[in-house]
């Protein structure tokens, strides 16, 4: 599953909440990071366990349509999941690259991870056999972080939900419109490029007719 490929990052509402989010600090973002590793590992303490065991493997977790990335490093005396703005592996385990939403729905199972590497979606260097292990030790954990993450907020855990839950909705009628203005945009394209392909296809049968007309005048010769 180790490659040098690059991904290119799709038009989506997380690729333009990046844009905005670029000039701002981490660290907002780091003390909400850290709040939800807390509540992640009270509800799913047996990943952690497992990981830990693994060696204490670090990963780099680069969402290829946000200006950052993570890094997650399972140890001992307790994980740690830092933002970073550097997308450079710098010593990590393994790194898996791919689009934020894909990256989130692997975590939580929603999506055969062999499917996406063969399907060229997500790109994973480094150490494989760490990243298998950890697809296995969130294989069947039920990993929801809609219903997860709220848990950190404490006695505003449901309203916390229910804004999570908001957002999770608005994030996919956006991401709906912007695939259809994507579609838009590109058909054109796709239209020139059809046309241009046909017209190549038609080249090369004519071309492979002169080829069968000169070898039969060969063959009468």
């Amino acid at each position: 599953m180790a490659s040098s490929r690059s991904l290119e990052p799709p038009l989506s509402p997380v690729l333009l909440a990046g844009l905005v989010l670029r000039p701002l600090p981490l660290a907002p973002l780091q003390m909400a990071l850290d709040a939800a590793l807390g509540a992640m590992r009270r509800r799913h303490p047996a990943v952690f366990e497992k990981m830990a065991e693994a060696g204490e493997p670090s990963f780099l977790i680069d969402a290829i349509d946000l200006p950052l990335a993570f890094r997650l490093h399972f140890r001992r005396r307790g994980p740690r999941l830092l933002a970073t703005r550097s997308k450079h592996d710098d010593g990590a385990t393994a790194t898996v690259r791919g689009p934020f939403r894909l990256l989130l729905a692997l975590l939580e199972g929603r999506l055969d991870g062999d499917a996406l590497f063969f399907s060229r979606e997500l790109i994973v260097e480094g150490d494989t056999e760490a990243v298998l292990a950890l697809r296995n030790a969130v294989d069947g954990t039920g990993i929801e972080l809609v219903r997860d993450l709220p848990a950190a907020f404490g006695p505003l855990a449901g309203m916390a939900g229910r804004a999570l839950g908001l957002a999770q909705r608005l994030h996919e009628r956006l991401d709906h419109d912007l695939g259809l203005l994507q579609q838009a945009l590109t058909a054109p394209l796709r239209h020139r490029q059809a046309g241009a392909e046909a017209r190549l296809a038609r080249i090369e049968q004519r071309l492979e007719g002169l080829a069968r007309s000169v070898e039969r005048r060969r063959s009468v010769a």
